[in-house]
């Protein structure tokens, strides 16, 4: 019988020669401690980072950690590397969360993942309740913040703990990461252990954000002779001699590890520490690693062998039963193999399940593995492959072992590897993903599968490797006897990637030649919508008003029956709204693409045709439509868990539509929310282009000139063009910001050019791009008459357009351009014009230049009203130098302007607007708290800022927000 193996010294309450690390740990559990209410205070960091060469104690310190945190009543979440399961995705982050997860009932859980729970399901190995959908990286990470975040609020405080994070998982150690700053502002701690030279490339942020925090990692020293003779007598007596512990402390060269281990089998050996004991210590220290090691090991017999390298191949923890089948063990032969394991201190019982075990020491582990023939090493992962599947642990825990076998031609193989790849995919792991399905290509699949495995290792790259995404789907479509519908998702696919990289030339050609081999009319449409789709977005698109004319026959002869029809009459809206149609032609093929329905997260479409069409309603001047379709639109990507591009589009000129109806501060919290997703997103440079433009437009209504100009500069914004059609047309935007600066002369340069580009393409709306409108602010101080030309053919061109916001500028530019007494009937004709228009922010424009040119004719009370109705409404807007102006105005006139009733609108966020807005609907503040995911003290704080900006009440606040609506605000 196995004698129970003695506790090592590093049981103990104090570790050896660790002072200074316990010292740290509790000064960091003290501030975990200080909290009031949930609420950390005074913390100075939520990160405690550990780091040595293998063997300087690290899980030590974890143990003894962990220890004291549970005696301080602290909740601990922990996780542990491996090895051999780096592959695995998101392997560390199900041990810190599933523990904690288990414990609630189904329905419990549901609660508790509120809206989050179908996009981290996968990651934690829930099931989802939708059809699986695949959500992108970033909104799984900030799906487990949301988890981690509130699982540390219902649990606080909390210590999570995570040894040898040099074997995490990339993306567990990405999330882990970008999260950990945020322990700084919950009731959390963040303990990690790690060997410095062994962390992978993919950990150069981590390194970054322990120095950068002034987290400098406590780096493990080795035990002086002194520590470790401590050791050595505490396990075989004080009579243990000086030169007997000296020797000891050159055979293990100071590690703890070796130390420990080495002390145990003094102690077991019952040797006392002389002279007369160095030849046995020294045998007894070169067992306790490499080769000494593997023959202790095999002294053990046969079996007890096979079933340590079938552990090691299998990581810890692993199930003994599993391991005993692969080995070919039976059950007697199995324990007793994990007794004499035990008994050698090889084998101990794991943290996780009931009746796992682990290795004693990931030395060990690795030592054993490392040992093993290739040849042999091979068979076991392929058996553990079988195994593993045959137990019901899953394709991904299977592919894991699979990656470590030839290829062999097996279809098997490929299913597995494809499944796996496909649960990865689903818990937004591209990178694993990718790697799965290249090693399935290589066994290789079977010819009719391999166009299909091509793809899907296209949709697996295609955020992380552009570039190869093009070559694989080049590769599917060489493939023969493709099914049509795949065919049509690869050429999707492959345009869009195209696209990213700058190849739009090439997309268009693409999907020309696709539609024109296709031979299903229906997926001969899906072709043509893509070729239309890529050829509006190319800036150097020369067959512009060719290509129009082709989707205006195309368009009239679709009743929008199927989506891929649907999906032409919303291009051809919006080639109508872009050539300056009349808008109800443009609305009316909008209203006719949207019947029957179109998704923002059709992962074989995209979404550049429902945006859009959303646009072509703020066009329109129907805003309120488009606000509806962009909310919806936002809704489903959060819902989908796609929280990158989509999102930071969406957002991003969802902002556009606020500032279009005069919603500044609004549009700029959506804007900056936008760019704050798409700076997340690696390759989202459209996206950032789009927030860049509008943005800049914004901070120039609002009158901040030299923040717009610092932000330019920062983006580079204006330095080159954009190889793609961007909405504001950033070149426009620019010469805004230098008209803003007084340069008329470059603008007037820039603007040209614009105009020369658009008119080549047939592109006509002012509504659009007000090219026109600003060449004339431009020229008019040196070429009047030529000013005054571009305004009346601007004002032409909105006419024909027939939105009474583009008329309404048009006419404003040409009163300014006009300037004397003619001008008044101009400002006049805008008033009125945009009073029909949500354009409010305009419509305070034109009112304070109509104000100033009735002052100027001496028409002093009309030009009373008419600015104080501007001022008013450039107040509402919170643009707040046209409001100065408009002071200024009524000063200049000798006019006082009147209190007005709600001053300080223009300082409310759009989060404050929404928090007033609904209350006043009646909605109680747990609901509030719920859609802005706020706590209900967030949002009555919101609301006192409210009521303290408008110097108002809660019987005040609907009266303000009526006015607000009123003025279209």
């Amino acid at each position: 019988m196995a004698t129970e193996p003695l506790q090592p010294i590093t049981d103990q309450e104090t570790l050896i020669e660790r002072h200074r690390e316990l010292q740290a740990l509790d000064a960091a559990f003290r501030e975990l401690r200080r909290t009031t209410g949930g609420v950390p205070r005074a913390r100075n960091k939520g990160l405690l980072a550990f780091s040595g060469a293998a063997g300087l104690g690290k899980t030590a310190l974890v143990t003894e950690a962990r220890a004291r945190a549970v005696a301080h009543k602290f909740t601990v979440l922990s996780g542990r590397g491996s090895e051999t399961e780096q592959g695995s995705a998101f392997r560390v982050v199900r041990q810190l969360m599933q523990p904690s997860l288990a414990r609630m009932t189904d329905a419990e859980l549901r609660v508790f993942l509120g809206s989050w729970y179908d996009t981290v399901a996968a990651v934690l190995g829930l099931e989802a309740t939708g059809p699986a959908p695949a959500p992108d990286p970033t909104g799984v990470r900030e799906g487990l913040d949301w988890v981690m975040t509130r699982l540390t609020m219902k649990k606080a405080p909390v210590v999570l703990i995570l040894d040898d994070l040099h074997w995490t998982d990339p993306e567990s150690l990405s999330w882990l990461t970008s999260f950990a700053p945020r322990a700084e502002d919950l009731p959390l701690l963040i303990v990690v252990t790690y060997r410095p030279d062994e962390l992978p490339p993919e950990a150069g942020e981590f390194r970054t954000l322990v120095a950068d925090h002034g987290n400098r990692p406590h780096n493990l020293a080795l035990l002086t002779p002194e520590g470790v003779a401590q050791i050595v007598r505490h396990e075989i007596g004080e009579a243990a001699g000086d030169r007997f512990c000296k020797e000891c402390w050159s055979a293990t060269g100071g590690s703890p590890f070796e130390t420990v281990e080495l002390a145990i089998g003094l102690g077991e050996r019952a040797l006392g520490g002389t002279d007369h004991d160095l030849p046995t210590m020294r045998e007894l220290a070169a067992a306790i690693k490499g080769p000494g090691l593997i023959e202790r090991l095999e002294r053990l017999g046969t079996a007890t062998v096979r079933f340590a390298q079938t552990a090691a191949v299998l990581g810890s923890p692993f199930a003994p039963e599993l391991a005993a089948a692969i080995a070919v063990l039976g059950d007697e032969a199995a324990a007793e193999a994990t007794e004499k394991l035990r008994a050698a201190r090889i084998l101990k019982d794991g943290h996780g399940h009931e009746g796992e075990l682990e290795f004693v020491h990931p030395l060990i582990a690795t030592t054993i593995y490392r040992s093993i023939r290739t040849g042999f090493r091979t068979g076991l992962h392929n058996a553990a492959a079988q195994a593993v599947l045959a137990a019901g642990y899953g394709p991904a825990k299977a592919a894991r072992h699979l990656l470590e076998v030839p290829c062999e031609d097996r279809p098997e193989t490929v299913t597995c590897l494809r499944e796996a790849a496909r649960e990865y995919l689903r818990a937004g792991a591209t990178d694993a993903a990718r790697r799965l399905l290249t090693r399935a290509l290589q066994e290789p699949p079977p010819p009719e599968d391999r166009a299909a495995v091509l793809h899907e290792l296209a949709c697996a790259t295609f955020l992380i490797e552009p570039t190869a995404t093009v070559r694989h789907l080049r590769q599917a479509l060489a493939q023969p006897h493709v099914d049509p519908d795949l065919r049509a998702s690869i050429v999707y696919r492959l345009t869009t990637a195209m696209a990213h990289t700058d190849q739009l030339a090439e997309a268009v050609n693409v999907a020309a030649e696709e539609a024109r081999k296709a031979t299903n009319p229906r997926v001969k449409l899906r072709m043509q919508a893509d070729q239309f789709v890529w050829s509006m977005v190319r800036p150097d698109d020369h067959d512009s008003p060719t290509r129009s004319r082709t989707l205006a026959r195309l368009a009239e002869q679709l009743p929008g029956r199927s989506l891929e029809e649907r999906y032409i009459l919303g291009l051809r809206a919006w080639d109508a709204a872009m050539r300056g149609e009349p808008r109800e032609t443009s609305l009316a093929y909008a209203d006719k693409a949207l019947h029957g329905g179109m998704s923002w997260t059709d992962e074989n479409r995209g979404f550049e045709v429902p945006l859009s069409v959303a646009l072509v309603y703020m066009y329109g001047d129907q805003p309120r439509r488009a606000e509806e379709l962009f909310s919806k639109g936002i809704a489903e990507c959060v819902a989908k868990g796609w929280h990158g591009s989509h999102l930071a589009f969406g957002q991003t000129i969802a902002g556009y539509v606020h500032y279009r109806r005069g919603s500044l501060a609004e549009a700029e919290d959506a804007v900056r929310e936008g760019l704050r997703i798409a700076d997340k997103v690696d390759g989202v440079v459209a996206a950032q282009w789009f927030g860049v433009s509008i943005l800049i437009k914004t901070l120039l209504a609002r009158g901040r000139i030299a923040e717009a100009r610092d932000f330019a500069d920062g983006h580079h914004f204006g330095a080159a063009p954009v190889n793609a059609v961007i909405y504001p047309d950033p070149r426009t935007v620019y010469a805004e910001l230098l008209l803003a600066e007084g340069k008329h002369a470059e603008a007037a340069q820039l603007l040209s050019a614009v105009g020369e580009w658009l008119d080549g393409r047939g592109w006509r709306n002012p509504a659009w791009c007000p090219w026109q409108l600003r060449l004339a602010t431009a020229l008019a101080p040196t070429a009047p008459g030529e000013a005054v030309g571009h305004a009346e053919e601007a004002v032409r061109r909105a006419r024909e357009f027939g939105a009474a916001s583009a008329v309404g500028q048009a006419l404003h530019t040409l009163a300014e351009v006009t300037g004397g007494p003619s001008a008044v009937d101009l400002y006049a004709q805008a008033v009125e014009q945009l009073e029909q228009s949500p354009a409010a922010y305009e419509l305070a424009r034109a009112q304070v230049g109509h104000g100033a040119a009735l002052s100027l004719a001496g028409r002093l009370q009309e030009a009373a009203e008419r600015l104080y109705q501007g001022l008013e409404g450039a107040v509402h807007c919170g643009a707040g130098a046209l409001a100065a102006r408009a002071r200024e105005e009524l000063s200049a006139a000798g006019l006082r302007p009147l209190p007005l009733r709600y001053a300080q609108v223009e300082t409310l966020t759009a989060a404050e607007l929404r928090t007033a807005e609904l209350t006043v609907q009646g909605h109680a503040v747990g609901v509030v708290a719920k859609e802005l995911h706020l706590t209900e003290q967030g949002v009555r704080q919101l609301l006192s800022s409210v009521y303290r900006k408008l110097g108002t009440d809660a019987a005040g606040l609907a009266g303000f927000l009526e006015a607000r609506h009123r003025t279209g605000a």
